[in-house]
């Protein structure tokens, strides 16, 4: 009889397990998913069009919440675990909920779960989410181009939508993102992307994905989100490391994985983190992993006008993961503020509504920063009211897309950029020796 299986996710790192090792595999039979971190995604299906011939009928998507209740009703005996950005505390947490339940606990790999391109790979990982991968991302994409090389960015899965529309999306302009419903979420990752030039695959299946994406490039770049682990066999692992919170590239999983596989550690924020942290995070990476090449790189910040922040009461806005399962206190925008001289950092809770009030109640380390949650129209509208009935001077949003586009602010706002910047001519040095190797 196939291994009863339920798969715990967020909509990314969990269909990719199911698509790569257990559909179509007769030894295994996947009963459930269950899905946390994403709202409204519980109650739906894994269509049967993606599921494959052996799930007619397709599979369930429920609540983590009903695991425990899950694994009886089904008699599942084995459990994955497959999303990202976590405590190893809370993995074993889980862990021993399974077992406890009567299943086995499991963590795939590698081996069963990344796909082989046809063309050279550079994956972008990181330790924790909001350490700058993104815009480090950014970077490498804008060097190889420099170089000549024609590259496509493979975005980590966000499907929160139709997934059977969403199983391979491909972004080359602005209406594409129009036509594919994008979140706040997706809109941050892809657009910068896109405004330097750089075409952006995502989606659901990640073989086909890849397999379209290498007919039209020299080099496929894999932009990993959280701090998961690459889809695709890496021929060159970047993983950036964030001295804001040194001690993490030990403590998170998959975050640890990506330290002790990585070629190139980029340690990003030294202007504004403390010397004493850069250099323990320095240590901390050579004792997991002394082979990789370390570089440091600056995240500097642009504000269009300054000025017009000295002085006011202000809300900030920041980008939602990194504040949320990213567990940062803060990001560009509240280091703006202080720099350039904000009278008040205004609390935006007493004025939060609906899901945006949940998710303070669900990550309370959050603070009085707002998180520019935006998964779907409903939490768009409500990120938008939060904002507006927000009792303050002038927004700061820190976020990488600029969300005066995306939603009607009503009163004045200033954008907070960040650029990565890294010693160039070593960096174009690896890549040198890096693509050498398939000349």
């Amino acid at each position: 009889m196939p291994i009863k299986t339920i798969i715990m996710g967020a909509a990314g790192r969990d269909f990719h397990n199911f698509n790569t090792f257990f559909r179509g595999n007769k030894d295994y039979e996947v009963v459930a998913f269950t899905a946390t971190q994403i709202p409204d995604i519980e109650g739906r299906l894994y269509p049967k069009e993606l599921a494959g011939d052996l799930y007619p009928k397709g599979i369930p998507i429920h609540a983590e919440e009903e695991l425990v209740d899950l694994i009886k009703k089904h008699g599942a005996e084995q459990v994955i675990f497959a999303y990202s950005d976590v405590p190893h505390e809370y993995v074993m947490h889980k862990a021993s909920m399974v077992n406890a339940a009567g299943a086995d606990f499991r963590l795939l790999g590698t081996k069963h779960t990344q796909v082989k391109a046809n063309k050279p790979v550079v994956s972008v990982c990181a330790v924790r989410t909001g350490s700058g991968k993104s815009q480090t991302t950014r970077r490498v994409s804008l060097i190889l181009r420099e170089m000549g090389y024609k590259v496509a960015a493979i975005r980590h899965p966000m499907p929160y939508g139709n997934l059977i529309r969403q199983e391979v999306q491909r972004f080359a302009d602005y209406d594409d993102l129009v036509e594919h419903d994008c979140t706040i979420e997706e809109r941050e990752e892809y657009e910068p992307h896109i405004d330097n030039g750089v075409i952006v695959y995502a989606g659901v299946d990640y073989e086909k994905i890849i397999r379209q994406a290498e007919q039209e490039v020299d080099i496929v770049l894999w932009d990993g989100g959280n701090n998961d682990f690459s889809f695709y066999v890496p021929d060159l692992q970047i993983v950036v490391a964030d001295p804001h919170r040194p001690g993490h590239e030990t403590k998170y999983y998959p975050g640890e994985t990506n330290v002790r596989m990585a070629d190139v550690f980029v340690i990003n924020k030294v202007d504004t983190a403390d010397p004493d942290s850069v250099i323990a995070v320095r240590e901390s990476l050579r004792q997991l992993n002394p082979k990789a090449i370390q570089i440091e790189a600056a995240s500097p910040l642009f504000v269009d006008n300054p000025e017009a922040i000295r002085g006011k009461r202000v809300l900030i806005v920041e980008d939602g993961p990194t504040l949320t399962h990213g567990e940062m206190a803060y990001g560009a925008g509240y280091v703006a503020a202080r720099r350039f001289g904000a009278a008040e950092i205004v609390d935006p809770r007493p004025f939060a509504v609906k899901s945006i009030a949940a998710t303070y109640a669900k990550y309370p380390k959050t603070g009085p920063i707002l998180p520019a949650m935006g998964y779907g129209e409903r939490q768009t509208k409500e990120l938008e009211e939060t904002i507006n009935k927000s009792d303050v001077d002038l927004v700061i949003i820190g976020t990488p897309i600029d969300l005066a586009r995306v939603i009607k602010i009503n009163k004045p706002s200033q954008r907070v950029t960040c650029y990565e910047q890294s010693p160039l001519p070593r960096i174009s040095r690896i890549f040198a020796d890096f693509l050498g190797q398939f000349a």
